[in-house]
């Protein structure tokens, strides 16, 4: 069974989408009613977070899809997720670096679990299976109000007892210091799987690029 949650349906009601009777574009389709955009976004204030979806499962999130301003709430938002109704999240990774867009700066991704599309669409298409809840929120750092288009697509079916949940975090050294090495994951503890790294960084030496080698030895 599947469902759609966004700034139309708030809750993945069946038949909910394009109802809304308020919303971010109510003014421009004040004369058009319902079914045409009145709820295209959500405004979230500076230092609010925002619930994104909050759902009873069982089930699996497939797709997610955002957009907005660049500029700020890139690097000036924070999404989390939690599964299970835990507190503390599994995913806590600002909202451009989770679609491997880090700095503020657009960088086209195509591959099958994410894509970052010339326009500044986002899509991730990694499984997030859950079996009781699966919440999504997303916080405003910035100084000014964030407008988001979101969607969140998933299904409601039964999820396998060998179902990973699915995990990811962010780390900055800023900068690292000379010498010294940038972890990129501990404390990891359990099975599952270790899916990859998205790394944005800076160059901070003369005479270096930023490029990296791989060696090889027999």
């Amino acid at each position: 069974m599947s469902r759609s949650i966004s700034a139309e349906n708030f809750t993945g009601a069946k038949s909910g989408g394009g109802r809304a009777t308020e919303g971010t574009g109510a003014v421009a389709a004040s004369r058009l009613g319902p079914g045409w955009k009145i709820s295209p976004s959500i405004d979230i204030a500076a230092g609010e977070t925002a619930v994104l979806a909050d759902i009873d499962g069982p089930g699996t999130i497939r797709h997610l899809w955002c957009t907005t301003d660049p500029h700020r709430a890139w690097r000036g938002t924070l999404l989390r997720m939690y599964w299970e109704g835990e507190e503390t999240p599994a995913v806590e990774v600002p909202l451009g670096d989770f679609f491997c867009n880090g700095w503020n700066t657009f960088s086209q991704v195509s591959s099958v679990p994410v894509a970052a599309n010339p326009n500044g669409g986002f899509n991730a298409y990694w499984p997030m299976p859950f079996r009781r809840k699966a919440r999504i929120t997303l916080e405003n750092l910035t100084a000014e109000k964030v407008t988001l288009y979101y969607q969140v697509d998933y299904e409601l079916d039964e999820v396998g007892d060998d179902a990973s949940y699915f995990h990811a975090q962010w780390r900055r050294s800023h900068p690292v210091p000379f010498g010294e090495v940038h972890t990129l994951l501990d404390g990891v503890t359990g099975a599952g799987s270790y899916v990859g790294t998205y790394m944005a960084w800076g160059v901070n030496s003369p005479g270096w690029w930023g490029e990296g080698a791989r060696r090889c030895s027999a």
